[in-house]
């Protein structure tokens, strides 16, 4: 296993150096001078040239590059440009907790809701319950998140008052864990709604494939109770291509908080990212970049070892 996971991790280093190419590329020809939104207007140009010679901006761009990657590997992401004298790590560490919190409670409502759901509509084909709930799925798939948690927040917070609307605490206040559960709770179901509607949809086409398997109709013939043939026998079973779709969710997770973070104001890593592009502070969009490929790598390679761990045939 170890040596799986050692080989696994050093085929995902090329993957990871075309992304910082290709992202540092692409920064580069954005429109615009970043330097244009932290300077005075009227600076004098001489001023203006010994500042971009100072931060290597006029040097060429394979320099820059090979700079900025060597300085990467070693946890040095740069400093923001619109943050002056402030560190892109301590960006990033500072909103970190916040964002994998958000992801961690999503994610378990995401599977809390979806299994049971995509189970109960395979298991009760074409009967009313099973068309109502391919019916939301479907919704649920179609209507994008932001909508939902603007609709949220309309009739939930504003409305009826039951939630915060944004933040991550109430200001002025003590810390309290029910304090920050209380705004965790509708930040985190809006984002697991991204993820509920397919996985319900994957569980329960995964689950009707297990269902028609032989072990199946042979465990019902010998007399095993329903609740153990489906949970014991069949969910296990079933769980093996739903694993894929968590090792995907995980990267999806970045991507859906820059929406998420930004309608509910959640100071994480999402607003920060979107705060750096409106600003084009390059440093830190970079670094959100290659943390979001790392996950992609992190998530498929997760995904793997948690093949074996639900399916004891397969081995590495």
């Amino acid at each position: 296993m170890s040596a799986y996971i050692i080989r696994r991790s050093l085929m995902a280093i090329p993957l990871l150096f075309i992304i910082t190419v290709i992202s540092f590329a692409m920064m580069r020809m954005a429109p615009g001078d970043p330097t244009a939104l932290m300077m005075d207007p009227m600076i004098k140009q001489e001023n203006l040239e010994a500042y971009k010679e100072s931060y290597g901006l006029n040097d060429n761009v394979i320099v820059q590059y090979g700079r900025w990657l060597g300085n990467m590997v070693q946890g040095n992401f740069g400093e923001s440009l619109i943050r002056q004298g402030v560190p892109v790590k301590d960006l990033i560490l500072a909103r970190l907790p916040n964002t994998l919190l958000l992801m961690l409670v999503s994610t378990i409502i995401a599977f809390l809701i979806s299994i049971p759901l995509g189970v109960y509509s395979a298991t009760r084909r074409n009967s009313k319950s099973d068309y109502a709930i391919t019916f939301i799925s479907f919704l649920g798939i179609a209507t994008p998140s932001f909508w939902i948690g603007l609709m949220l927040i309309m009739v939930l917070s504003v409305h009826l008052g039951w939630f915060p609307i944004g933040g991550v605490a109430t200001l002025g206040e003590p810390f309290s864990i029910w304090d920050r559960l209380h705004h965790l709770i509708l930040p985190a179901f809006v984002l697991a709604t991204a993820d509920m509607a397919g996985l319900t949809r994957y569980s329960r086409s995964s689950m009707l494939d297990v269902l028609r398997q032989d072990y199946i109709r042979t465990a019902k013939a010998n007399g095993f109770k329903e609740r153990t043939v489906i949970f014991r026998h069949g969910l296990r079973n079933a769980l093996i291509p739903i694993i894929t779709i968590f090792g995907l969710m995980l990267p999806s997770f970045i991507g859906g908080s820059v929406i998420i973070e930004s309608v509910f104001a959640w100071p994480g890593i999402g607003l920060l990212f979107m705060d750096a592009a409106f600003q084009r502070d390059y440093p830190v969009i970079m670094a959100v970049v290659v943390i979001a490929a790392a996950l992609v790598v992190i998530g498929n390679l997760l995904a793997d070892i948690l093949y074996a761990v639900f399916d004891p045939r397969i081995e590495y």
